[in-house]
């Protein structure tokens, strides 16, 4: 467990690596006794010095949500972080290589909710009838920390390595069976990676309800209109400059990033 003080060090070290584009050693190495629950903590510094200087949350993701990552990690549940205002990408927009470190995009089946979920008694029952629809999406990820050198802590006190989120217009879950949803990832016209929804945790909506589950003792609850990305169906893929990537969902639509 870290001092207040280291807590504070900590996670002012992230906030220069982000708005420095400058990666620091692992924060697991800088600090040694970190704890998960430092890490939370030190996420929710600088998500609150975010929130003082304007932004706003428009929802939350989930990591780690294969159980091939978390036995990777040595953790037995997913992580999460929060999605900002300032994260909010758009498939018509080229976005800018230079703002970030070490960019991949991962392929996930987002919910938008229509109604708050609640807290601590949360299950997939409450998720698809809170879910005002299901989109495509795509997922930026990051990593402030040096060459992905990341342990479980790292990754938490980083924001679950957030940095970006696009969707598109996707459908009402009535109809759809959120275990077999095929999701393909192209870079230009190349299939690079595939996947299916099962792959998060055999549903993405056991995963929302896992969040709502685990964010209900801090005081946050999963709000309508919020975003919940439950985690990727594929394997995180590196951003070339000059490129773009679509993934193809079935039943669902596409959505696209193209890079520059």
């Amino acid at each position: 467990m870290l001092l207040l003080s280291q807590r504070g060090d900590a996670a002012a070290r992230l906030e220069t690596a982000e708005s420095q584009r400058r990666p620091i050693a692992p924060l697991s190495e800088s600090f040694p006794g970190m704890t998960v629950e430092d890490a939370y903590e030190i996420q929710l510094v600088n998500i609150r010095r975010k929130l003082a200087a304007g932004d706003e949350v428009r929802g939350h993701k989930v990591g780690l949500s294969a159980i091939v990552m978390q036995q990777m990690m040595g953790v037995d549940e997913p992580d999460y972080g929060h999605l900002l205002s300032s994260m909010e990408l758009h498939e018509d927009l080229p976005v800018d290589l230079s703002r970030y470190c070490y960019p991949r995009v991962e392929v996930e089946i987002g919910f938008v909710l229509g109604a708050d979920l609640p807290g601590e008694e949360c299950t997939e029952y409450d998720v698809l009838a809170a879910a005002e629809r299901v989109v495509p999406a795509l997922e930026l990820i990051d990593s402030r920390i040096r060459e992905w050198r990341i342990t479980i802590v790292d990754t938490v006190a980083d924001n679950a390595s957030s940095a970006g989120y696009v969707i598109g217009d996707g459908a009402p879950v009535d109809g759809l069976d959120l275990t077999m949803i095929d999701a393909t990832l192209f870079r230009g016209d190349a299939v690079i990676a595939a996947g299916r929804s099962d792959a998060v945790l055999g549903n993405p909506a056991t995963s929302v309800a896992w969040l709502a589950r685990k964010v209900s003792p801090y005081g946050v609850r999963l709000r309508a209109g919020h975003l919940v990305l439950p985690g990727s169906c594929t394997r995180a893929i590196d951003v070339l400059p000059d490129s773009s990537y679509t993934a193809k969902f079935s039943g669902l639509g596409s959505v696209s990033l193209s890079f520059v």
